[in-house]
C-alpha cells in the first residue's frame, strides 16, 4: 500500500498535537487563542456562508479574513468569493488522487469547470501534485471531449459522476474505444449502480467531498468504506443550527476548520450532513472517517406562512432544558399544522406549548416523547406535508 505522505498514518495523538499547533497559528492571525486542546474549538462561533457573504460585501472580496499569497480569485453562486493558490497541493486534492491510483503515468481529462468557479483548478492542482498530466477539458462539447480523449490517450477522468457516462455513451455512439481506467469524481451523487456500471467497463471510480471554500474535506480510498478526513482540516459534526458536537455515529452538520495558512477558515459550516464512521479504514490510513454526504442541514421550512429554522429549534431545546426536539410540518385538511415532539421525562404540555409559541412564533400540538426515543438522524424539522 502506497501513501501520499506520512501524515496519513500518524497516530491519533500525533495528529491531534500537530493539528492543535496549526490551529493556534491560524487563530493568532485573528488575535485569538491559544487553545489548550482541540475540544476547546467548540468555544468559538460557527461561521455560516450567509455571514461570510455579508462580511465580503462589507469588505470585498474576502471580508475580514487575512488572505496573502494567492494566485486566483474565484466567484461561486451567492456570490461568494474564494481565493486560490498554485503552490504544491494547495487545495489538498493530491491526497485523493493518489488514493485513487492517479500518478505520473496518467493523463487526466479534467471536466470540471474552469470559468469563475474553482473546481477545475482544484483538480488540476491535485493532478500536478501527483505528477499527472492534465487535459483541461472543462464542461460541455461532448463530441469534442470524446475526440480529445481518444486522440491523446486519456487514462483518467475528473468531473461529476454522471458526466462520465455521457462521455462514454457518446464514445460508443462514435465507435471510439477510450482508455479511461480511473475516475475521480465529486459535485454530485455517485450511486452504487453507477459505480458498478463504470467498474463493468474497467473503470475504478472513487469520490471525494470537497467545497469551493475549503478544498478537499474527505475522500474515498480503494477500501471504499466511508470517506477518510483530509489531513489539512479539522472536522466537527454538530447539531444543525448550533455549534454543539453530536455523539459519535449520530448524524449532524459538517463544520470544518481549514489549516490552510493562506485562507484560515475557522469553524465554517458547510450546510451538509454526515456522521462519523467508527474505526479506521482497512487501507491503513488512520484518520477519522465519515459516512459521506447525508443531506442538507438547512432544514428551514415555511409553516403557516412563517419560516421555522434549525437555530430556533436549538433555542427551544435550550430554553426547555431538554435533550432534543423535532418539529413536524403536517397538513390538517387544507391548512398547515405544526407538531413539536419533545424528549422529556414528563413535563407540562401547556408550558411546553407556551415556550414553542414564544420561540417559534407559532402554535403547535405538543407530543412528549420518551428520552432517546426520537431518531438520531440529524433532522430537527421534518416536512411531512403532501399536496395530492
Amino acid at each position: 500500500m502506497s501513501f501520499f505522505d506520512d501524515l496519513e498514518t500518524r497516530s491519533g495523538d500525533a495528529r491531534a498535537e500537530d493539528q492543535l499547533a496549526a490551529l493556534n497559528t491560524q487563530l493568532a492571525k485573528y488575535g485569538l487563542g491559544p487553545l489548550g486542546d482541540l475540544a476547546e474549538l467548540t468555544s468559538l462561533p460557527v461561521l455560516r456562508k450567509a455571514e461570510l457573504s455579508e462580511r465580503q460585501k462589507a469588505n470585498p472580496p474576502f471580508g475580514d479574513i487575512p488572505v496573502p499569497n494567492i494566485a486566483h480569485v474565484f466567484q461561486s453562486p451567492g456570490p461568494i468569493y474564494e481565493p486560490g493558490g498554485v503552490s504544491h497541493d494547495w487545495w489538498r486534492m493530491g491526497r485523493f488522487l493518489h488514493a485513487a491510483g492517479v500518478g505520473p503515468d496518467d493523463l487526466v481529462q479534467n471536466c470540471f469547470g474552469y470559468h469563475m468557479t474553482p473546481a477545475g483548478m482544484i483538480f488540476e492542482n491535485g493532478a500536478r501534485a501527483v505528477g499527472a498530466r492534465v487535459l483541461p477539458a472543462g464542461t460541455g462539447q461532448t463530441e469534442l471531449q470524446v475526440r480529445a480523449a481518444a486522440d491523446t490517450g486519456v487514462t483518467g477522468y475528473a468531473g461529476t459522476p454522471d458526466y462520465l457516462k455521457v462521455i462514454l455513451d457518446k464514445a460508443d455512439e462514435m465507435g471510439e474505444t477510450l482508455a479511461i481506467a480511473k475516475a475521480v469524481v465529486s459535485g454530485g451523487a455517485l450511486f452504487p449502480a453507477m459505480r458498478q456500471a463504470y467498474a463493468d467497463r474497467g473503470i475504478a471510480c472513487l469520490q471525494c467531498y470537497a467545497t469551493a471554500d475549503l478544498g478537499n474535506i474527505a475522500y474515498e480510498s480503494s477500501a471504499m468504506e466511508g470517506m477518510i478526513l483530509d489531513e489539512g482540516v479539522i472536522v466537527e459534526i454538530v447539531t444543525p443550527g448550533t455549534g454543539d458536537p453530536v455523539p459519535e455515529g449520530e448524524v449532524g452538520e459538517v463544520v470544518v476548520t481549514s489549516l490552510n495558512p493562506d485562507y484560515p477558515l475557522i469553524r465554517f459550516a458547510t450546510g451538509d450532513m454526515s456522521a462519523v464512521l467508527a474505526g479506521e479504514s482497512p487501507c491503513g490510513r488512520t484518520n477519522t472517517r465519515i459516512k459521506g454526504w447525508m443531506g442538507r442541514a438547512d432544514q428551514t421550512t415555511k409553516i403557516k406562512g412563517m419560516f421555522v429554522r434549525p437555530e430556533q429549534v436549538a433555542e427551544l431545546v435550550k430554553k426547555l432544558g431538554v435533550d432534543r426536539a423535532r418539529v413536524l410540518a403536517q397538513r390538517d385538511g387544507d391548512a398547515d399544522k405544526m407538531v413539536v415532539q419533545i424528549e422529556a421525562s414528563g413535563g407540562d404540555e401547556g408550558a411546553f406549548g407556551d415556550a414553542v409559541k414564544d420561540v417559534l412564533k407559532l402554535k403547535a400540538d405538543i407530543e412528549i416523547a420518551e428520552p432517546r426515543s426520537l431518531p438520531r438522524d440529524g433532522v430537527v424539522i421534518e416536512d411531512q406535508r403532501t399536496y395530492d
